[in-house]
């Protein structure tokens, strides 16, 4: 039971993410949508972490800058545009499929559409082949080889 309580102490900081108090804005539901928008945010030097689950100082600032953006009246589409303006698409941990990204969301699927074309024909040609004979030298070898 103490062991469940102290794995249990260890795990909800984590939970809490990286939002320091004095970031937290005095409006709930304002603050609610700042951590929806902030957790879909890249810190820009930590490799696949949200904003908000970063400890990093441009991670802090980002948090602060969306929650200036929301208190200025900006909707959430804004804030993450304004977001995207300053740092480019690269700030978006799940980018939006248009334009060059878009490449990147098909090519994906679409090779492995091909490869499975490719194993599937593969397969085919196998079964309409069928066994291949041996020649007698073949033959003569593989007997030796099983009488020994």
């Amino acid at each position: 039971m103490r062991a469940f309580l102290l794995a249990l102490l260890l795990v909800l900081p984590m939970a809490a993410g990286a939002v320091q108090p004095d970031e937290i804005l005095p409006d709930p539901a304002m603050e609610a949508r700042a951590r929806a928008i902030t957790a879909e945010l890249r810190c820009v030097v930590c490799r696949n972490e949200s904003v908000d689950d970063s400890n990093a100082e441009i991670a802090r600032d980002i948090r602060l800058m969306v929650r200036e953006r929301l208190v200025a009246g900006d909707t959430d589409t804004e804030a993450v545009q304004y977001m995207v303006d300053r740092f480019g698409e690269y700030i978006l941990l799940n980018p939006r499929p248009t334009g060059s990204n878009l490449i990147l969301w098909i090519t994906g699927p679409a090779l492995l559409v091909a490869g499975l074309g490719i194993a599937l024909m593969a397969a085919r040609r196998r079964r309409r082949a069928g066994p291949e004979a041996l020649s007698p030298e073949e033959e003569a070898r593989l007997r030796a080889l099983l009488d020994e």
